[in-house]
């Protein structure tokens, strides 16, 4: 079902590309745009780690410095069937964890101390799990294809915009510059929205993933409420460009709940409560 959704919203992303450059300069203009932000995003999906650990001031953490945690990453990636990934340590109080890397083979889990500190053996095992089901599912070569397409899109907007306030391009048999002006505010807006989908789809699946690993739904649920309950106490200082990779939103206030890119907790703990009566009943 998530895999399904994520096609479709893709598929959304790519009409909405190609409508728009048809609108605006026809396959050319498309084109043009799709190659633009397609070497942009191509550039940070071969630096995606370095970027996100850097940004982080993520350390890695040295053979035998947390043998538990060694441990835990060992063994799950063995039931996952991929390579052991780097481990790093965020050195911030606020608890958190994210995964980076293009592949399996250059994946790595980034562990803040206090999530460390604050997460027992099991609920650390689970969101492990959840960071590994993402490395998986490869759903950073997904988020990076959704970036090109949303880039491209606001491109073009910002393109037919630009167009209709200089006079140029021949808008008036389009539907004028009022409509060229009023499509540059709306499309990277319905653009990011539908981004954020694809982003959301992906954390159920990780969920999933998560629970299978492990065998125990009910470890993430705790985990979850722990991470939802402290990251509000203890925001996480990141870009809002680098939130989707946490398991729980780092950003509080304003437009953070409004453009989240992440599913609300409560329906990830429904989810996965369900999962655990399945398991239990069979």
């Amino acid at each position: 079902m998530n895999a399904a959704r994520t096609a479709f919203l893709m598929a959304v992303l790519t009409v909405m590309l190609v409508g728009l450059g048809s609108l605006i300069g026809g396959r050319s203009g498309a084109f043009f745009a799709l190659a633009v932000a397609a070497v942009m995003n191509f550039i940070g999906y071969w630096a995606s780690d370095r970027i996100a650990l850097g940004m982080h001031r993520a350390r890695p953490l040295a053979p035998g410095e947390d043998p538990e945690l060694e441990g835990i990453v060992r063994e799950l990636a063995q039931r996952a069937g991929i390579p052991m990934p780097r481990l790093y340590s965020i050195p911030t109080p606020s608890p958190n964890a994210f995964a980076t890397g293009r592949d399996p083979a250059h994946a790595a889990v980034a562990v803040t101390e206090g999530a460390r500190q604050l997460l027992s053996r099991e609920e650390m095992r689970a969101v492990i799990a959840h960071e590994l089901g993402h490395v998986v599912h490869r759903d950073i070569l997904t988020a990076s294809i959704a970036a090109t397409l949303a880039g491209a899109i606001t491109m073009l907007a910002r393109f037919a915009g630009y167009a209709a306030i200089f006079g140029g391009g021949g808008r008036d048999r389009r539907g004028g510059g009022l409509g060229a002006i009023f499509m540059m505010i709306l499309a990277p807006i319905a653009a990011m929205l539908v981004q954020m989908a694809v982003s959301r789809s992906r954390e159920f699946a990780a969920d999933e993933k998560s629970a299978r690993l492990t065998g125990n739904p009910l470890a993430l649920v705790s985990a979850l409420r722990k991470l939802e309950a402290y990251s509000k106490q203890i925001p996480l200082p990141t870009s809002p460009s680098a939130a989707h990779m946490f398991i729980v939103n780092p950003l509080r206030g304003g437009f953070a709940t409004l453009f989240s890119t992440h599913p609300s907790t409560e329906a990830r703990i429904e989810r996965l409560e369900t999962m655990a009566h399945v398991v239990r009943a069979s």
